[in-house]
């Protein structure tokens, strides 16, 4: 008997808003490289990611600040590793982030021309594909940082602007700002968006639309909330027995444990099995088949977590089971 062959991401593509790049249905996160995922066992897992047919790896500057001992910009320096060893930069999107490295911290124009050149540096680029506001900077003149954002673009650092976990108000102050200034335009929004948090479909969803906007939800499976591991107390607090997870993971899916959230887990129970996939692919899957939605974010520590991963961009949800996922949280 044959073994059997690894799962292979959609080869359809969406666009990556007006900026002329495609990007597949899934996109890998970056947040564990340098925390959770050593060095070599994130290579492995871009490997196996890239193999499959992903071609956006999203990190930040920040990634991993918060781990004892980092300082800021492990995640890149990781992947920056991996992109000279592998030969593989003309194969991938790179997406990064500004704002949270403690000593990088705010969108101070500055701060901004700064933070973008270590993290090109870090990640041994030229230019990065798609460079983030990572979060709202209410102390900097909104004017300096899109003015800032639009030299990286002329100077031929960054191909593309987006934003992330800015309101819908200063979204369209930003485009505002731009469109006046004839400064090149967001074309990616990155939300914390999945089935348990839908703030997103009530105001920056509008915004996204109205611009063309190529969303990218972060979090896609809840803090692991829906890949199912997680129903009960006492697994929500610690973890499945061997799974590893760190304890702030499994705290944060612990919020979910509702009515709602069980109701959706139940959903995705029977609509996984319909499909035979694993339930985070399922829940990825309805994520990636919202308006706007270009490709959900999610993290593995393994290669092996990638397979729930890679299998969701092959899943297509009827509008019945669309709407059974979207019922359970309404």
């Amino acid at each position: 008997m044959s073994e059997k062959s690894p799962a292979r991401i959609s080869p359809d593509r969406s666009p990556l808003g007006t900026s002329g790049m495609e990007v597949c249905g899934i996109g890998l996160g970056g947040n564990v490289f340098g925390w959770t995922a050593d060095e070599p066992s994130s290579h492995r897992i871009l490997d196996a990611y890239a193999d499959a047919g992903g071609n956006l790896i999203d990190t930040a500057d920040g990634y991993s600040h918060w781990v004892p001992g980092n300082a800021g910009g492990e995640s890149e320096s990781v992947i920056g590793s991996w992109l000279r060893g592998r030969g593989r930069r003309e194969r991938v999107l790179i997406a990064s982030k500004v704002s949270t490295k403690p000593d990088r911290a705010g969108l101070a124009p500055a701060n901004i021309r700064a933070a973008a050149e270590d993290s090109l540096a870090r990640l041994g680029v030229d230019a990065i594909d798609l460079y983030y506001a990572h979060f709202d900077d209410p102390e900097t003149p909104l004017e300096e940082t899109v003015a800032a954002f639009a030299e990286l673009v002329t100077a031929g650092k960054i191909r593309a602007i987006g934003l992330s976990n800015y309101t819908p108000e200063r979204l369209s102050a930003w485009f505002d700002i731009a469109e006046r200034e004839g400064h090149p335009l967001p074309v990616a929004l990155q939300p914390h968006y999945n089935l348990m948090e839908r703030e997103y479909e009530t105001g920056a969803r509008q915004i996204a639309e109205q611009h063309g906007l190529a969303v990218f939800p972060y979090f896609g499976l809840a803090g692991g909330f829906l890949t199912g591991k997680y129903r009960v107390e006492e697994q929500a607090r610690s973890g499945p027995p061997g799974d590893g997870v760190p304890s702030q993971r499994a705290e944060r899916a612990s919020r979910y444990l509702s009515d709602s959230g069980r109701a959706v887990l139940s959903a995705l129970d029977e609509i996984s099995a319909r499909h035979g996939v694993p339930v985070a692919s399922a829940a990825l899957a309805w994520l990636r088949q919202q308006d706007t939605v270009a490709a959900p974010l999610a993290s593995a520590r393994t290669p092996e977590q990638l397979d729930a991963l890679i299998r969701s961009t092959t899943v297509t949800l009827s509008p019945a089971e669309l709407e059974q996922l979207s019922g359970a949280t309404a």
